[in-house]
């Protein structure tokens, strides 16, 4: 339940994982009218529940990261949820198992730190007066490098880029038929 958006798409094929960040205090929890997303105890913010989620997009909008997708046809808001039934039972998310690039990690940040001896991880985002500390860390250069600054103004006036997705055909799925969303 992560998606990729594109950088520059006319310009490279480069793109960034968007994933969930398990926020401390999930503004997408605390806007949804139907009580749909809860956070478990051990951080992980999980996907609406079917039975309760009317679909409005209220965490669409509230999350400061970009990363609920509500899907109109399940009339249901999706995201990442750490792979819950594999990490509870002491696997890692399926994303960060088939990473090529090892770009995904599940591990402790002392983990990360001796892999990344360049960079330092961080958990801490300011959005204008609003710091967000969430259970993902992202990783920053390690040369005097601060929590990174994240300006939602500037990012409001943002176009997204499209996404393609794979859609279903007759005996399964094309995974070269993309349609642009």
């Amino acid at each position: 339940m992560i998606h990729l958006e594109y950088i520059e798409r006319s310009q490279s094929v480069q793109t960034v994982p968007v994933v969930c960040m398990h926020c401390e205090q999930p503004t997408c929890a605390e806007v949804c009218p139907a009580d749909a997303i809860k956070r478990t105890g051990d951080g992980v913010v999980q996907s609406a529940r079917k039975p309760r989620c009317i679909a409005c997009g209220n965490c669409v909008v509230a999350c400061p990261f970009g990363v609920p997708e509500v899907y109109e046809d399940k009339q249901l808001m999706m995201k990442c949820d750490m792979c819950y039934d594999r990490t509870t039972a002491g696997k890692k998310p399926m994303c960060a198992t088939v990473c090529p690039s090892q770009a995904l990690f599940f591990g402790t940040r002392e983990q990360i730190e001796q892999l990344r001896p360049m960079s330092m991880p961080t958990n801490q985002f300011q959005f204008g007066r609003q710091t967000i500390t969430t259970r993902v860390n992202i990783m920053v250069p390690k040369n005097g490098a601060t929590r990174p600054l994240v300006n939602v103004t500037d990012a409001m006036n943002e176009h997204a880029a499209p996404r393609s997705v794979s859609l279903p055909v007759a005996g399964g799925f094309d995974p070269f038929a993309e349609v642009e969303v």
